[in-house]
Order: structure tokens, then sequence, then C-alpha cells
């Protein structure tokens, strides 16, 4: 095997830190160990698959087959574990249970829960310096569960930590709505869990704002109209900062995640049975008070009726302040590393077409750090579990000096059937029914019945 590229000279018997043992951390990790690589696994939360198990109501629209990651797998097999019926679709709580705790398991003491990570240098170098720099290993201040601290050394450092924790705000501006803060009580950045009797409860009869247009969005006005059914006075009112459009509930039968496009046809059908209705061209700016009730202003002044509960899903931003001290290149709007930002640009893109990468879109003016996963999509949507898993693949072989496997990189994504970029600043009554971006018709109008199973999900 050839030299590390990436690793400081004689750093190579140092473990590689991986920050976040959800399904692209624990997949880095399992592509490490078949490379004869050790890994170090650094979990905030207090087992595999943190974030994914605040999700676990929701049912992923990408199948068995979609999500789970090769090197995994045979990592996984000596344990006598089963993999799944590829063609099903596994809720938030399956993907946990069924893989990612089992090869959390496989990968036995290499992952150390609790362990916040709240930075990361070369060790003995802050940002400034030159000298030397590239011949320190990393340090990785980590912080345990019960206040105590350690600096762990590192070859390499793959952050894998998504951006679950980090939900963008409801102002259409980036910032926080004013008053936002102050209704926190009222205000949810979730998808909601209607099966718990209490978040039930919540929603029960009540008049709903949900702020977003995306899966998640999708899912919440799906889920609503599902509790309408059973509890009057129930009542959506979907928030769309432009107007709606063939594009508008995604790719439908063009989409070649099926029940990608069946979830955006149940959003329609809320729509059209009524038990949703929508409030296009509105960028939130302020959320005022009406006795307990919360009535929503956008930028121009225009007031919403008040509303009981605002579901705010506006997509994710990364965290970087535990990175303050490396040197990263990333795109100034999407927050996503200099190379990779072009290809995933939801300003221009069409058809959520991906171009394949790797190591050479994912590398750093600091050789040896990787955003990798959700992470490094930045404020990018429809981030893929198998786009997360060729991501690992590249950088690993990297990491190992396999230079020839790292460039080999082989990514086919199925197509969204949407037009045009994400039109995040589009004019509400703007047309877009395949115009624009020439590979699609609108999507067919069908009924989706409200009380079928919602493939959702974030994957």
């Amino acid at each position: 095997m050839a030299e590390s590229i990436n690793s400081a000279p004689g750093t190579d018997q140092l473990p590689v830190a991986v920050i976040g043992a959800g399904p692209v951390g624990l997949a880095a990790a399992a592509h490490l160990v078949e490379r004869g690589i050790e890994p170090l696994v650094l979990e905030a939360g207090p087992s595999a698959g943190t974030a994914v198990r605040d999700w676990a109501h929701v049912r992923l629209f990408s199948p068995w087959s979609e999500i789970t990651d090769p090197a995994a797998e045979k990592l996984l097999a000596p344990t006598g574990w089963t993999r799944p019926d590829g063609s099903a679709y596994p809720t938030g709580g399956d993907w946990a249970e069924q893989y990612l705790q089992p090869l959390a398991d496989a990968l036995g003491d290499r992952i150390r829960y609790g362990a916040t990570v709240v930075g990361v240098a070369r060790a003995g170098r802050d940002r400034i310096v030159d000298s030397g720099r590239d011949e320190q290993p990393f340090t990785v201040h980590v912080r345990q569960a019960d206040g105590r601290e350690e600096r762990i050394s590192a070859r390499a450092v793959i952050d894998a930590s998504g951006t679950w924790s980090t939900p963008s705000p409801m102002g259409a501006d980036g910032l926080p709505a004013l008053g936002e803060k102050s209704a926190a009580v009222h205000i949810s950045y979730r998808v909601p869990d209607l099966g718990h009797p209490a978040v039930r409860a919540r929603y029960a009869g009540r008049r709903t704002a949900v702020v977003g247009s995306g899966a998640s969005a999708f899912t919440a006005l799906a889920h609503l109209a599902d509790l309408a059914e059973d509890e009057p006075g129930t009542h959506a009112v979907w928030i769309l900062r432009r107007g709606i459009t063939g594009s508008t509930f995604g790719g439908g039968e063009a989409d070649q995640l099926p029940a990608r496009g069946a979830l955006g046809l149940r959003a329609k059908a809320a729509v059209e049975a009524g038990h949703a209705s929508a409030a296009t061209g509105f960028r939130t700016q302020a959320v005022e008070r009406d006795g307990e009730r919360l009535v929503l202003v956008d930028e121009n002044g225009r007031r919403l009726d008040p509303v009981d509960e605002v579901i705010v899903l506006t997509g994710f931003r990364p965290d970087l302040s535990f990175l303050s001290e490396i040197r990263l290149g990333l795109d100034e709007r999407l927050q996503a590393p200099t190379a990779l930002a072009p290809l995933i640009d939801p300003n221009v893109h069409s058809c959520g077409t991906v171009y394949p990468h790797g190591v050479n879109e994912l590398s750093h003016p600091e050789q040896g750090v990787y955003l990798a996963g959700m992470k490094s999509y930045g404020r990018a949507p429809t981030f893929l579990a198998m786009t997360g898993y060729e991501q690992v693949r590249s950088v690993t072989a990297a990491i190992a000096g396999d230079r020839e496997a790292a460039e080999r990189v082989e990514l086919t994504l199925p197509e969204t059937g949407v037009c045009g970029g994400a039109g995040l600043f589009d004019e509400p009554d703007a047309a877009q029914n395949g115009e624009g971006g020439g590979c699609c018709a609108a999507p067919a109008t069908l009924q989706i019945g409200i009380g079928a199973p919602a493939p959702a999900g974030g994957c």
C-alpha cells in the first residue's frame, strides 16, 4: 500500500477521528477498518444514529437497498446480521435499530458515546501559523458528557456530524424572524410525531402554519391532513416564499424515487382536500402575538390570520464553530467545499443532477480534514445516503494512499423530476411548468389517499 498522502509524516499509527456516529460516520469507520486503518468515532449522543432517532417516526423515501453501505455490510456479515428487504421503506427508527446500532456494535470500542467535539486544530498551531503546520497531527478537543475534557491526536479528521442540530430559522433573510425566539414555546423545527399523545394534542383541532417547501414540509402537511380526518378544526397553513407551480409538489410520477414523488402528491392532495391552505409569495419577517396565538407578518407588512402553532421546516445549516482553527475552503453561499458547491447549488441545478464527486471535491486547503455526508452539502438540500457512502469510500481510499481508488468515483442518483433550480427567490407568480429546465413536464394531478403511509425522510 502506498504511503498515506494526507497524513502528516510519522502520524500513520494515529487513528482517523470520525465525528458523528450517524449513517455516514459509521460508513466511514467501516471503510477505514476495511483498509486496515483504525477509526475513532466520536458521537455526542448516547447511541448510534442519535439524530436519526429524533425522527424515528418518519418513513424514508429511499428503500433499504439504497441506505446501507457495502463496506458496512461486510463488517456486519460475521455477526449474523440479516439485511432487510431491499424494496421496503424503513422509518428512521427502523434504520437506527436494524442497521446503524448493529453496525456500531460491530465497531465496538472504536466508538465513544457522549463525546462532543468542541474544537479541531493542528497540534500546537492555530490557523494563522504556517511553520511546520503540515508536519503536525490533528488535535481534537472533546468534552465528555460528565464535563471532563481531553485532547485526542489524529492523523486525519472526517467530520460527518451532519446538520440536524442547527435548523434554519423562519426568517426569509436567513435570520430569525422578529419575535421568533420569544414565541419558541409555540414553534417547532421538526416534523411532529402525531402518534405521540402529547404531540397529537398539541396540533389536534388547531391551526398550524407549516413554513417550508421541501420533503419535510410535505411530510408535515400530509400528517396534519391525516389528523384533520379525525380531529375537526385541524388545519394547516402552508407558507411558501414563491407561488404554487407545476414543480411545487416535486416530481410526482417523474421522480425516480417513487416514494419521494408520492410524498409531494400527498401534500398536493392535502391542499385539494381543504385540509391545508397556501399563503404564497410570503417571506416571513416577524412573529407577533395575538393573545395566545401567533400572527406571521411578511416583508411587505402582509399579515396572516392567527395560528396556534408554527412548524418551521426551512432546511439546515452546518455548525462550523468547532472548526474555526482549521483552514477550510468553503463556498460563500452554500458553506459547502468550494469544488463541490457548483455541483449541488440549488440556485442553478435542474432535475436533482449531482455529478460524481469524491475526495477531489471534498478537499480543503488544510490537507487531511474532510466534511462528509449532509455537512458537506452545507445549506444545500436533497442529500442522499448513497452520496455520503460514496464520499467516504473515496476519502478513506485517499487517506490510505490509494489515489486510483479515491478518484474512481461512481455515483448515479435518481432524478427528482423537478425542472429548473429550487427557485429560492422566484417571483410568486413565476411560471415553471417545465419550460426552464427542459427535462420534464409538470407532474400529472393524482389523488393520493390521505391515509396512506408517509414515505418521507431525510436520507
